[in-house]
Protein backbone atom coordinates (compact mmCIF):
# COMPACT_ATOMS: atom_id res chain seq x y z
CA UNK A 1 0.00 0.00 0.00
CA UNK A 2 2.70 2.50 0.99
CA UNK A 3 4.78 1.61 -2.06
CA UNK A 4 2.35 3.72 -4.06
CA UNK A 5 3.55 6.76 -2.06
CA UNK A 6 7.18 6.17 -3.16
CA UNK A 7 8.52 6.84 0.32
CA UNK A 8 12.22 7.41 0.81
CA UNK A 9 14.08 5.76 3.71
CA UNK A 10 13.72 8.83 5.94
CA UNK A 11 9.96 8.95 5.41
CA UNK A 12 9.61 5.24 6.18
CA UNK A 13 11.52 5.65 9.46
CA UNK A 14 9.50 8.71 10.41
CA UNK A 15 6.24 6.98 9.62
CA UNK A 16 7.07 4.03 11.89
CA UNK A 17 7.60 6.32 14.88
CA UNK A 18 4.66 8.50 13.85
CA UNK A 19 2.38 5.42 13.86
CA UNK A 20 3.73 4.23 17.23
CA UNK A 21 3.17 7.68 18.75
CA UNK A 22 -0.33 7.86 17.27
CA UNK A 23 -1.28 4.44 18.69
CA UNK A 24 -0.21 5.31 22.24
CA UNK A 25 -1.87 8.71 22.03
CA UNK A 26 -4.99 6.87 20.87
CA UNK A 27 -5.07 5.10 24.24
CA UNK A 28 -5.02 8.51 25.94
CA UNK A 29 -7.70 9.96 23.66
CA UNK A 30 -9.93 6.91 24.10
CA UNK A 31 -9.80 7.03 27.87
CA UNK A 32 -10.16 10.80 28.07
CA UNK A 33 -13.08 10.73 25.62
CA UNK A 34 -15.22 9.89 28.66
CA UNK A 35 -13.55 12.43 30.94
CA UNK A 36 -16.36 15.00 31.02
CA UNK A 37 -18.94 12.25 31.53
CA UNK A 38 -16.85 10.93 34.44
CA UNK A 39 -16.80 14.41 35.96
CA UNK A 40 -20.61 14.59 35.79
CA UNK A 41 -21.63 11.03 36.67
CA UNK A 42 -18.89 9.76 38.99
CA UNK A 43 -17.53 12.93 40.58
CA UNK A 44 -20.90 14.75 40.56
CA UNK A 45 -19.29 17.98 39.38
CA UNK A 46 -21.34 21.11 38.60
CA UNK A 47 -22.21 22.37 35.10
CA UNK A 48 -19.88 25.36 35.33
CA UNK A 49 -17.00 23.21 36.59
CA UNK A 50 -17.65 20.97 33.59
CA UNK A 51 -17.33 24.06 31.42
CA UNK A 52 -13.98 24.83 33.06
CA UNK A 53 -12.77 21.27 32.44
CA UNK A 54 -13.37 21.61 28.71
CA UNK A 55 -12.10 25.20 28.72
CA UNK A 56 -8.77 24.14 30.22
CA UNK A 57 -8.08 21.85 27.25
CA UNK A 58 -8.17 24.87 24.93
CA UNK A 59 -7.37 28.00 26.93
CA UNK A 60 -3.84 26.74 27.66
CA UNK A 61 -3.14 27.18 23.95
CA UNK A 62 -3.15 31.00 24.18
CA UNK A 63 0.62 31.35 24.84
CA UNK A 64 1.53 28.82 22.11
CA UNK A 65 2.79 31.52 19.76
CA UNK A 66 5.24 32.62 22.49
CA UNK A 67 6.11 29.10 23.61
CA UNK A 68 6.96 28.50 19.97
CA UNK A 69 9.78 31.04 20.40
CA UNK A 70 11.17 28.92 23.23
CA UNK A 71 10.87 25.87 20.99
CA UNK A 72 12.59 27.69 18.14
CA UNK A 73 15.52 28.71 20.36
CA UNK A 74 15.91 25.28 21.94
CA UNK A 75 18.60 23.30 20.14
CA UNK A 76 17.71 20.00 21.85
CA UNK A 77 13.97 20.01 21.13
CA UNK A 78 13.64 16.30 21.79
CA UNK A 79 14.90 16.51 25.37
CA UNK A 80 12.62 19.48 26.03
CA UNK A 81 9.58 17.51 24.83
CA UNK A 82 10.43 14.57 27.11
CA UNK A 83 10.72 16.90 30.13
CA UNK A 84 7.40 18.52 29.24
CA UNK A 85 5.68 15.13 28.98
CA UNK A 86 6.95 14.07 32.42
CA UNK A 87 5.93 17.35 34.07
CA UNK A 88 2.42 17.39 32.59
CA UNK A 89 1.49 13.71 32.57
CA UNK A 90 3.10 12.24 35.70
CA UNK A 91 0.65 14.06 38.07
CA UNK A 92 -2.15 11.80 36.77
CA UNK A 93 -0.73 9.31 39.27
CA UNK A 94 -2.41 11.35 42.05
CA UNK A 95 -5.79 9.99 40.86
CA UNK A 96 -4.84 6.83 42.79
CA UNK A 97 -5.76 8.68 45.98
CA UNK A 98 -9.24 9.74 44.88
CA UNK A 99 -12.14 8.26 46.91
CA UNK A 100 -14.45 5.62 45.49
CA UNK A 101 -17.75 6.67 47.05
CA UNK A 102 -20.18 9.42 45.98
CA UNK A 103 -20.50 10.81 49.53
CA UNK A 104 -16.94 12.19 49.39
CA UNK A 105 -17.67 14.12 46.19
CA UNK A 106 -21.08 15.38 47.27
CA UNK A 107 -19.76 16.73 50.57
CA UNK A 108 -17.44 19.35 49.05
CA UNK A 109 -15.43 20.58 46.06
CA UNK A 110 -11.89 19.60 47.09
CA UNK A 111 -11.61 16.63 44.75
CA UNK A 112 -13.38 18.50 41.94
CA UNK A 113 -10.82 21.29 42.15
CA UNK A 114 -7.93 18.83 42.39
CA UNK A 115 -9.24 16.98 39.33
CA UNK A 116 -9.46 20.26 37.42
CA UNK A 117 -5.95 21.23 38.52
CA UNK A 118 -4.44 17.92 37.40
CA UNK A 119 -6.01 18.25 33.97
CA UNK A 120 -5.11 21.92 33.60
CA UNK A 121 -1.50 20.82 34.15
CA UNK A 122 -1.97 17.91 31.72
CA UNK A 123 -3.25 20.16 28.94
CA UNK A 124 -0.25 22.50 29.25
CA UNK A 125 1.72 19.99 27.15
CA UNK A 126 -0.38 20.95 24.13
CA UNK A 127 1.42 24.30 23.76
CA UNK A 128 4.70 22.49 23.12
CA UNK A 129 3.69 19.17 21.59
CA UNK A 130 1.19 20.28 18.91
CA UNK A 131 3.49 22.76 17.12
CA UNK A 132 6.32 20.21 17.36
CA UNK A 133 4.25 17.61 15.51
CA UNK A 134 3.89 19.85 12.47
CA UNK A 135 7.49 21.00 12.74
CA UNK A 136 8.96 17.48 12.93
CA UNK A 137 6.68 15.95 10.30
CA UNK A 138 6.97 18.80 7.82
CA UNK A 139 10.73 18.42 8.25
CA UNK A 140 10.57 14.70 7.42
CA UNK A 141 7.70 14.20 4.96
CA UNK A 142 7.65 15.58 1.45
CA UNK A 143 4.75 17.90 0.67
CA UNK A 144 2.96 15.42 -1.59
CA UNK A 145 2.99 12.76 1.15
CA UNK A 146 2.32 14.96 4.17
CA UNK A 147 -1.48 14.81 4.41
CA UNK A 148 -1.64 11.20 3.13
CA UNK A 149 0.72 9.81 5.76
CA UNK A 150 -0.79 12.01 8.45
CA UNK A 151 -4.24 10.66 7.63
CA UNK A 152 -3.06 7.03 7.87
CA UNK A 153 -1.44 7.69 11.24
CA UNK A 154 -4.64 9.43 12.33
CA UNK A 155 -6.62 6.35 11.27
CA UNK A 156 -4.46 4.13 13.48
CA UNK A 157 -4.97 6.62 16.29
CA UNK A 158 -8.75 6.47 15.85
CA UNK A 159 -8.82 2.64 15.85
CA UNK A 160 -7.01 2.51 19.17
CA UNK A 161 -9.14 5.37 20.51
CA UNK A 162 -12.26 3.41 19.64
CA UNK A 163 -11.07 0.26 21.41
CA UNK A 164 -9.92 2.19 24.49
CA UNK A 165 -13.23 4.08 24.73
CA UNK A 166 -15.26 0.88 24.39
CA UNK A 167 -13.30 -1.07 27.00
CA UNK A 168 -13.10 1.86 29.41
CA UNK A 169 -16.85 2.46 29.06
CA UNK A 170 -17.59 -1.15 29.98
CA UNK A 171 -15.22 -0.94 32.93
CA UNK A 172 -16.82 2.30 34.18
CA UNK A 173 -20.30 0.76 34.08
CA UNK A 174 -18.91 -2.07 36.23
CA UNK A 175 -16.95 0.31 38.49
CA UNK A 176 -17.83 4.02 38.32
CA UNK A 177 -14.49 4.88 39.93
CA UNK A 178 -12.22 2.85 37.66
CA UNK A 179 -10.63 6.12 36.54
CA UNK A 180 -8.76 6.22 39.88
CA UNK A 181 -6.48 3.36 38.81
CA UNK A 182 -6.68 3.66 35.01
CA UNK A 183 -5.51 7.30 34.82
CA UNK A 184 -2.21 6.61 36.67
CA UNK A 185 -1.48 3.89 34.10
CA UNK A 186 -2.30 6.41 31.36
CA UNK A 187 0.41 8.71 32.76
CA UNK A 188 3.04 6.11 31.83
CA UNK A 189 1.52 5.58 28.37
CA UNK A 190 1.50 9.34 27.73
CA UNK A 191 5.16 9.82 28.64
CA UNK A 192 6.13 6.81 26.51
CA UNK A 193 4.28 8.17 23.47
CA UNK A 194 6.22 11.44 23.51
CA UNK A 195 9.49 9.54 23.95
CA UNK A 196 8.72 7.57 20.79
CA UNK A 197 7.81 10.74 18.90
CA UNK A 198 11.20 12.24 19.75
CA UNK A 199 12.83 9.35 17.91
CA UNK A 200 11.78 11.07 14.67
CA UNK A 201 14.78 12.66 13.01
CA UNK A 202 14.71 16.45 13.11
CA UNK A 203 17.26 18.63 11.33
CA UNK A 204 17.61 22.22 12.53
CA UNK A 205 17.45 24.69 9.57
CA UNK A 206 20.99 25.68 8.63
CA UNK A 207 20.05 29.31 8.08
CA UNK A 208 18.36 29.65 11.50
CA UNK A 209 19.66 32.72 13.30
CA UNK A 210 18.95 33.40 16.97
CA UNK A 211 19.42 37.08 17.76
CA UNK A 212 18.66 39.07 20.89
CA UNK A 213 17.36 37.97 24.27
CA UNK A 214 14.47 35.60 24.91
CA UNK A 215 12.26 38.58 25.78
CA UNK A 216 13.24 40.16 22.46
CA UNK A 217 12.26 36.89 20.81
CA UNK A 218 8.83 36.93 22.49
CA UNK A 219 8.21 40.50 21.32
CA UNK A 220 9.41 39.50 17.87
CA UNK A 221 6.97 36.55 17.88
CA UNK A 222 4.14 38.91 18.78
CA UNK A 223 5.12 41.17 15.88
CA UNK A 224 5.31 38.17 13.54
CA UNK A 225 1.85 37.11 14.74
CA UNK A 226 0.41 40.47 13.71
CA UNK A 227 2.46 40.62 10.52
CA UNK A 228 1.37 37.18 9.30
CA UNK A 229 -2.29 37.91 10.03
CA UNK A 230 -2.03 41.22 8.16
CA UNK A 231 -0.11 40.16 5.05
CA UNK A 232 -1.31 36.57 4.51
CA UNK A 233 -4.95 37.30 3.78
CA UNK A 234 -6.04 33.74 2.82
CA UNK A 235 -4.58 32.48 6.11
CA UNK A 236 -6.26 35.30 8.02
CA UNK A 237 -9.60 34.40 6.44
CA UNK A 238 -8.99 30.75 7.34
CA UNK A 239 -8.49 31.72 10.98
CA UNK A 240 -11.54 34.02 11.05
CA UNK A 241 -13.64 31.14 9.76
CA UNK A 242 -12.12 28.96 12.48
CA UNK A 243 -13.05 31.51 15.12
CA UNK A 244 -16.70 31.22 14.04
CA UNK A 245 -16.50 27.42 13.94
CA UNK A 246 -14.65 27.27 17.26
CA UNK A 247 -17.22 29.46 18.98
CA UNK A 248 -20.01 27.13 17.80
CA UNK A 249 -18.14 24.00 18.83
CA UNK A 250 -17.13 25.30 22.24
CA UNK A 251 -20.54 26.61 23.30
CA UNK A 252 -22.09 23.29 22.24
CA UNK A 253 -19.74 20.54 23.38
CA UNK A 254 -20.24 20.72 27.18
CA UNK A 255 -23.95 21.39 26.74
CA UNK A 256 -24.23 18.26 24.58
CA UNK A 257 -22.54 16.26 27.37
CA UNK A 258 -25.13 17.57 29.84
CA UNK A 259 -27.89 16.80 27.33
CA UNK A 260 -26.77 13.18 26.92
CA UNK A 261 -26.67 12.73 30.69
CA UNK A 262 -29.65 14.75 31.96
CA UNK A 263 -32.04 14.52 29.02
CA UNK A 264 -31.27 11.13 27.43
CA UNK A 265 -29.85 9.41 30.57
CA UNK A 266 -27.11 7.54 28.72
CA UNK A 267 -24.81 5.24 30.70
CA UNK A 268 -21.06 4.90 30.06
CA UNK A 269 -21.53 1.99 27.66
CA UNK A 270 -24.19 3.93 25.78
CA UNK A 271 -21.91 6.92 25.33
CA UNK A 272 -19.06 4.64 24.25
CA UNK A 273 -21.40 3.02 21.69
CA UNK A 274 -22.12 6.33 19.96
CA UNK A 275 -18.51 7.53 20.15
CA UNK A 276 -17.22 4.24 18.73
CA UNK A 277 -19.80 4.23 15.97
CA UNK A 278 -18.68 7.63 14.77
CA UNK A 279 -15.02 6.67 15.23
CA UNK A 280 -15.46 3.63 12.98
CA UNK A 281 -16.77 5.80 10.17
CA UNK A 282 -14.10 8.43 10.88
CA UNK A 283 -11.38 5.79 10.47
CA UNK A 284 -12.77 4.77 7.08
CA UNK A 285 -12.98 8.38 5.92
CA UNK A 286 -9.60 9.68 7.09
CA UNK A 287 -7.47 8.33 4.19
CA UNK A 288 -9.99 9.67 1.68
CA UNK A 289 -10.12 13.05 3.40
CA UNK A 290 -6.32 13.13 3.64
CA UNK A 291 -6.09 12.78 -0.12
CA UNK A 292 -8.85 15.35 -0.61
CA UNK A 293 -7.20 17.95 1.65
CA UNK A 294 -4.01 17.63 -0.37
CA UNK A 295 -5.86 18.57 -3.55
CA UNK A 296 -8.28 21.37 -2.65
CA UNK A 297 -8.17 24.74 -0.91
CA UNK A 298 -8.32 24.18 2.88
CA UNK A 299 -11.01 26.85 3.07
CA UNK A 300 -13.28 24.83 0.77
CA UNK A 301 -12.52 21.74 2.83
CA UNK A 302 -13.53 23.76 5.90
CA UNK A 303 -16.96 24.51 4.41
CA UNK A 304 -17.78 20.81 4.20
CA UNK A 305 -16.39 20.20 7.70
CA UNK A 306 -18.34 23.05 9.32
CA UNK A 307 -21.51 21.89 7.57
CA UNK A 308 -21.13 18.39 9.03
CA UNK A 309 -20.85 19.81 12.54
CA UNK A 310 -23.94 21.97 11.99
CA UNK A 311 -25.95 18.89 10.99
CA UNK A 312 -24.62 16.98 14.02
CA UNK A 313 -25.85 19.71 16.39
CA UNK A 314 -29.15 19.93 14.48
CA UNK A 315 -29.95 16.22 14.90
CA UNK A 316 -28.84 16.31 18.56
CA UNK A 317 -31.39 19.08 19.09
CA UNK A 318 -34.12 17.13 17.27
CA UNK A 319 -33.61 14.17 19.61
CA UNK A 320 -35.17 16.23 22.41
CA UNK A 321 -38.44 16.45 20.47
CA UNK A 322 -38.38 13.03 18.77
CA UNK A 323 -36.76 10.70 21.35
CA UNK A 324 -37.61 7.47 19.52
CA UNK A 325 -35.35 4.61 20.54
CA UNK A 326 -34.82 0.92 21.06
CA UNK A 327 -32.84 -0.74 23.86
CA UNK A 328 -30.25 -3.36 23.05
CA UNK A 329 -27.98 -5.05 25.63
CA UNK A 330 -28.61 -2.22 28.06
CA UNK A 331 -27.77 0.47 25.49
CA UNK A 332 -30.40 3.04 24.51
CA UNK A 333 -30.19 3.52 20.74
CA UNK A 334 -31.88 6.77 19.71
CA UNK A 335 -32.56 6.86 15.97
CA UNK A 336 -31.82 10.57 15.52
CA UNK A 337 -28.75 10.32 17.73
CA UNK A 338 -27.36 7.67 15.38
CA UNK A 339 -27.84 10.06 12.44
CA UNK A 340 -26.24 12.86 14.46
CA UNK A 341 -23.13 10.80 15.11
CA UNK A 342 -22.83 9.87 11.43
CA UNK A 343 -22.49 13.57 10.69
CA UNK A 344 -20.10 13.91 13.63
CA UNK A 345 -17.92 11.24 12.02
CA UNK A 346 -17.77 13.30 8.82
CA UNK A 347 -16.86 16.33 10.91
CA UNK A 348 -14.26 14.48 12.99
CA UNK A 349 -12.51 13.02 9.94
CA UNK A 350 -12.29 16.43 8.31
CA UNK A 351 -11.45 18.46 11.40
CA UNK A 352 -8.90 15.93 12.64
CA UNK A 353 -6.82 16.86 9.59
CA UNK A 354 -7.86 20.47 9.06
CA UNK A 355 -7.24 21.62 12.65
CA UNK A 356 -3.92 19.78 12.89
CA UNK A 357 -2.29 20.52 9.53
CA UNK A 358 -4.57 22.95 7.68
CA UNK A 359 -2.43 25.96 8.63
CA UNK A 360 0.65 24.33 7.08
CA UNK A 361 -0.83 24.76 3.60
CA UNK A 362 -0.58 28.56 3.87
CA UNK A 363 3.19 28.75 4.51
CA UNK A 364 6.65 27.43 3.71
CA UNK A 365 7.73 24.18 5.36
CA UNK A 366 10.08 25.91 7.80
CA UNK A 367 7.25 28.19 8.98
CA UNK A 368 4.79 25.36 9.72
CA UNK A 369 5.46 25.40 13.47
CA UNK A 370 4.93 29.17 13.71
CA UNK A 371 1.70 29.12 11.69
CA UNK A 372 0.34 26.26 13.78
CA UNK A 373 1.34 28.13 16.95
CA UNK A 374 -0.74 31.12 15.81
CA UNK A 375 -3.62 28.77 15.01
CA UNK A 376 -3.43 27.20 18.47
CA UNK A 377 -3.16 30.55 20.24
CA UNK A 378 -6.34 31.73 18.53
CA UNK A 379 -8.00 28.48 19.65
CA UNK A 380 -7.05 29.35 23.22
CA UNK A 381 -8.36 32.91 22.90
CA UNK A 382 -11.86 31.78 21.96
CA UNK A 383 -11.72 29.19 24.74
CA UNK A 384 -11.48 31.99 27.34
CA UNK A 385 -15.17 32.74 26.93
CA UNK A 386 -17.00 30.29 24.63
CA UNK A 387 -17.34 27.14 26.86
CA UNK A 388 -18.66 29.03 29.89
CA UNK A 389 -20.85 31.16 27.61
CA UNK A 390 -22.38 27.90 26.36
CA UNK A 391 -23.22 26.86 29.94
CA UNK A 392 -24.69 30.33 30.54
CA UNK A 393 -26.84 30.06 27.39
CA UNK A 394 -28.02 26.61 28.47
CA UNK A 395 -28.93 27.64 32.00
CA UNK A 396 -30.64 30.82 30.73
CA UNK A 397 -32.41 29.60 27.59
CA UNK A 398 -32.23 25.79 27.56
CA UNK A 399 -30.80 23.27 25.13
CA UNK A 400 -32.58 24.25 21.92
CA UNK A 401 -31.62 27.92 21.72
CA UNK A 402 -28.01 27.13 22.65
CA UNK A 403 -27.82 24.62 19.81
CA UNK A 404 -29.42 27.08 17.37
CA UNK A 405 -26.82 29.74 18.23
CA UNK A 406 -24.08 27.21 17.46
CA UNK A 407 -25.63 26.28 14.12
CA UNK A 408 -25.99 29.95 13.12
CA UNK A 409 -22.32 30.62 13.90
CA UNK A 410 -21.31 27.67 11.70
CA UNK A 411 -23.46 28.88 8.80
CA UNK A 412 -21.80 32.31 8.99
CA UNK A 413 -18.39 30.61 9.05
CA UNK A 414 -19.26 28.59 5.95
CA UNK A 415 -20.41 31.70 4.11
CA UNK A 416 -17.23 33.55 5.08
CA UNK A 417 -14.98 30.76 3.80
CA UNK A 418 -16.90 30.73 0.51
CA UNK A 419 -16.54 34.52 0.25
CA UNK A 420 -12.79 34.27 0.94
CA UNK A 421 -12.26 31.72 -1.85
CA UNK A 422 -14.08 33.94 -4.35
CA UNK A 423 -12.39 37.13 -3.14
CA UNK A 424 -8.80 35.87 -2.78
Amino acid sequence: MFNSFNLNSGEKRTFRYHIAYSILEGVLFGVFALNEFIFLKSLHGSNYMLGFLFQFSMVVLIPTVFVNELLRRTLNKKRLLIYVSIFTRAPLIFLLFFPTSPAEYLSGNFYHLLFLGIFLNYYLASTMIYPSINLFLKNSYRHENFSKLYSWASSANKVVTMLATFLFGLLLDYDNYAFSYIYPFIAIVGISSVFLFTRIHYKQPEDLKITGSFMYGILSSAKNFVSIIKRNKPYRDFEIGFMLYGFAFMISVSVITIFLDKELHLNYSGLAFYKNGNLTLTILLLPLFGKLLGNIDPRRFAIYTFGSLALYIFFIALTKYFPFKIELLGIQIYYLLVIAYIFFALFAAGMGLLWSIGSAYFCKDEDAGEYQAIHLSLTGIRATFAPLLGILFYESFGFTLTFLIGILSLLIGMWFMYWSIKKR
